[in-house]
This record gives structure tokens, C-alpha cells and sequence, in this order.
């Protein structure tokens, strides 16, 4: 088993606001590890506490319980940040600045001297897709170039673990596209990188393994193939020739129901519920068209998981 990067154990953190100092739940006994040379998705809606674990990670915010350790030392232990690489959900930038320039001062600040710092700034520039751009202010970039520029600038020194919150907000789906294959890139040099995300596709298209929270607590975590084969498996079972009764009854057990004309489509879940459905097809004299497997995605849990809340 890969080294243990990311060691976050019961981490809770209260928040008291208002006049009142009402205190409320961001993260409850957040438990997760993520380990050398994967990419670990952080997925869940927004307000779910995704950046509440993630600032405390960073030590920008201090939990009111829990443990974490990063290459296997606390933050407070501030070395353990010279090789973590991070970009906040909303990034400051100066704007008056070339992006050259940009990159060159947090080159600087970093501790690289002149020389270095603008060798890191160009090939940095062009990792993130900016060749040429080197000379245009910042405030004269697009939302989806500033979140390159964030790209390039959390990459500045020696990054073991890249820390990203929401690096795909506000990205066209070509600046996506290109997101995913950089972060695969530095995985496939070495690179931890742990994200956090609402969009679940950029999730499911790259992560090695994810934890999915939601109202501050950890619902699920672990592999992302084995999470989506634990989930119940899907079936679309099209039929015609079904009486009232029949028709009803497949309605009642379905997951979706679809009509046209004299057609029926169910999606069914599980497989006990599957061979029902074609029993009763079966026994009503109907016909069974078509029978497909349903592949599991994320959308699916989040929506079914949506579902059961409101029910209770």
C-alpha cells in the first residue's frame, strides 16, 4: 500500500456567528487518508464543508477537534508546507502585474532567486497553456485564465502534494478538459493531489479514489470503482403488451418510468427487483424488448442519496 500523504482523523470544527454566537457544525468527525501518487477527489455540494477540511489542512483555520497530519507531521509544524502546493477557491491576484511578473514574485517569495524564478515563471506559463501571454496584465485575463495563473502559482517550488478547492470553477468545458489533463499529468510524475469539487464528472473522470460529504459529514470514502460497484446496479427493462395491472405494479418498483406508445421503459434497481420485474412481465403475457445494464455514476448516488434525506 502507497505511503500515507494526508492523514485526517475525526476532525470537527464549530463556528459561532451572529450577535447570538450561534454555534454551527462546518465538519463533523471528518475521517480520510490520502495516500502518495493519486489523485483523491473531496466531492460534494457547495456549503457541504469541503473548504472548511481543506483550510484546516492549511492551517488557515484551527479545528475544535481532530487530528491531521501531513507527511505524517501536524501543521503546526510549519515545514511540513515547503512542499505542498495550494490554490484557494478564490484566489487573490495582483492584477496590476504581468503574469510573468506574477510568478516571478511568488518565485522570489518562495525563495528562488531572480534567475530561477523566471525559468520557474515560463515553464510554469506554458505547463498551464499560457505561452504568449506573458506580458498581458492580469486584470485583463478571463476567470478561466486566472485559474491557470492559480494553477501555475501553487506549482511554484518542490510540490509533493498539490491542495486544489474548486479548480474547475468557472472553467469553460475545453478549460476543464485541459484542468484534468494536467492534473493527470503530475500524477503520472509522481504527484499527490488532492481536490475538492461539486462537478461530479471531472470527479469521476479522473480521481483514483474520493470521499463524497455532505452537511459536514463524511458519507462515503474510499476506491471510486468500488464505491460505484457497491452501489445497487441498474437495469432498463422495455416492455409492451402489459396489462393496467402489470403496468402499475413495474411503476411502483421502478427507479424511472418512460412511455411511447405502446412501450414501456423501467429503471429498475437491484437485482432481486430486475428478476421480479421480469416475472411479472412474463406472467402477464407481456413483451420483454430489451434488457440493459445501467452503469453507476456519481450523479446517480448523489440523487438517490438527495432522495432518502427528503423521504426522512
Amino acid at each position: 500500500m502507497a505511503e500515507v500523504v494526508v492523514e485526517i482523523e475525526n476532525l470537527s470544527k464549530t463556528f459561532a456567528i451572529g450577535f447570538f454566537r450561534k454555534k454551527v457544525v462546518a465538519v463533523k468527525n471528518v475521517s480520510l487518508e490520502v495516500r502518495q501518487g493519486e489523485i483523491f477527489g473531496l466531492l460534494g455540494p457547495n456549503g457541504a464543508g469541503k473548504t472548511t477540511t481543506i483550510k484546516a489542512m492549511m492551517s488557515l483555520i484551527k479545528p475544535t477537534s481532530g487530528k491531521i497530519k501531513i507527511f505524517g507531521k501536524p501543521p503546526s509544524e510549519k515545514s511540513v508546507y515547503k512542499h505542498v502546493g495550494f490554490l484557494p477557491e478564490n484566489p487573490y491576484f495582483y492584477d496590476y502585474l504581468k503574469s510573468i511578473e506574477f510568478l516571478e514574485y511568488q518565485g522570489l517569495l518562495f525563495g528562488l532567486g531572480r534567475k530561477e524564478a523566471i525559468k520557474k515563471a515560463k515553464e510554469l506559463l506554458s505547463l498551464v497553456g499560457l505561452e504568449g501571454e506573458e506580458k498581458k496584465p492580469l486584470r485583463k485575463f478571463s476567470k478561466g485564465m486566472l485559474q491557470r495563473i492559480g494553477l501555475a502559482q501553487s506549482l511554484i517550488g518542490d510540490v509533493k502534494l498539490l491542495v486544489l478547492d474548486e479548480p474547475m470553477s468557472g472553467l469553460d468545458p475545453i478549460g476543464r478538459k485541459e484542468t484534468r489533463e494536467l492534473l493527470i499529468k503530475l500524477r503520472e510524475k509522481g504527484m499527490t493531489i488532492l481536490f475538492s469539487s461539486h462537478i461530479l464528472t471531472d470527479v469521476e473522470m479522473i480521481c483514483d479514489r474520493v470521499a463524497i460529504i455532505d452537511k459536514g459529514v463524511v458519507k462515503l470514502s474510499g476506491d471510486l470503482k468500488s464505491i460505484l460497484k457497491q452501489e445497487a446496479i441498474r437495469s432498463t427493462l422495455e416492455v409492451e403488451n402489459i396489462d393496467e395491472r402489470t403496468l402499475a405494479e413495474l411503476k411502483e418498483m421502478s427507479y424511472r418510468f418512460d412511455s411511447g406508445g405502446k412501450t414501456y421503459r423501467f429503471e429498475i434497481e437491484g437485482e432481486e427487483r430486475k428478476d421480479l420485474a421480469i416475472r411479472k412481465v412474463i406472467d402477464s403475457g407481456g413483451k420483454i424488448i430489451s434488457l440493459i445494464p445501467v452503469r453507476e455514476t456519481l450523479e446517480d448516488i448523489f440523487v438517490r442519496d438527495a432522495i432518502r434525506r427528503d423521504a426522512n
